[in-house]
């Protein structure tokens, strides 16, 4: 039997986009669970002073509410005060404008449900899925460390962006909204559009010989986890490492034909010297002077600051209700 942590916490992002439209409904289940300390976190200050007030609660079991923005933004804040062994276990309630963690966990159902079954526990205790992943700590000279669970680049990148300039302000959240925008990114590589909003990335990396050498890709991504939105797999490496690399170049061939094999994690018939590459590691260097995002969150990598630096970190655990 799971007996309830004797503290209990809970962060909420009443901006994040699932949250936002559906307010009135989400402050009367919170509002149902009284026992459990709750704090409101929207930016950057607000999630340190959450995060500060949970290390020195001593919380045993910690809810996010929000999406995965939400969920990076507390993850940097505890990486900062606490090595993720003396972490609360966290439970995800997805309620942003995207919720690729909470889903690759296998957290089901809308936020409001999940509330429901955090309610029912608290009232009649049970046993929980416990769930293990690796987290992504992605380092630079000059820069705070980031944390997160996946790092795109390129198209991904792109399309990011846009949809924070455009796409979001429709209202649009989940899968609605990440077909959207990655109809918006192929459409835009399909036409061959030259504006520098939808180019692809330059990034260099040391090759088997020790040389630093410079490659351009569509995309790229590094991910800690197993699934991404809709459910795509877009990596197929064998080797037993935690985190997951994929790179694709810009002129690879028969591209087209390679889509589904490639989001279905069946490329494992996809060759390197056609523009195809995957693998597992658990640290990649990468220098490039363009953005990547984190989890939704876009940065900025200068190679004068040297290389970034993407290392398996954590695990942290998980509850799955």
């Amino acid at each position: 039997m799971d007996l309830i942590p004797a503290r209990i916490g809970l962060i909420y992002n009443p901006l994040g986009g699932w949250f936002r439209k559906h307010t009135a409904r989400m402050q009367s289940l919170l509002a149902t669970l009284p026992e459990i300390r709750q704090i409101q976190a929207t930016d950057q200050i607000e999630f340190e002073c959450a995060v500060t007030a949970v290390v020195e609660a001593k919380i045993g079991w910690l809810i996010v509410v929000g999406g995965d923005g939400t969920l990076q933004g507390v993850m940097n804040c505890l990486f900062e005060r606490l090595p993720s062994d003396r972490w609360p276990e966290i439970t995800i309630v997805p309620a942003g404008t995207t919720n690729m963690t909470a889903l690759d966990l296998g957290m089901n159902g809308q936020a409001e449900q999940i509330l429901s079954r955090i309610r029912q526990h608290l009232q009649r205790p049970g046993d929980m899925k416990q769930v293990r992943r690796p987290v992504l700590r992605i380092e630079q000279t000059g820069m705070r460390n980031v944390y997160g669970m996946m790092l795109g680049l390129g198209l991904i990148a792109r399309g990011v962006k846009f949809s924070r300039s455009q796409i979001k302000q429709l209202g649009m959240t989940g899968n609605i909204f990440t077909v959207v925008i990655v109809l918006r990114s192929l459409i835009g590589m399909f036409l061959g559009r030259p504006q520098a909003e939808w180019a692809p990335v330059r990034v260099a990396q040391i090759d088997e010989t020790g040389v630093l050498s410079e490659k351009v890709y569509l995309f790229a991504l590094i991910s800690a986890l197993e699934k991404l939105l809709l459910g795509i797999r877009p990596y197929w490496g064998q080797e037993p490492a935690p985190l997951h690399a994929t790179f694709i170049g810009q002129h690879s061939r028969r591209f087209w034909r390679a889509i589904w094999p490639l989001i279905a994690g069946r490329g494992h018939h996809l060759q390197k010297e056609d523009g195809y590459t995957s693998y597992n590691t658990a640290s990649i260097e990468l220098w490039l002077d363009d953005e990547y995002i984190v989890d939704g969150e876009l940065y900025y990598a200068s190679s004068r600051n040297g290389p970034l630096k993407i290392t398996a970190d954590g695990p942290i655990l998980f509850r799955i209700l």
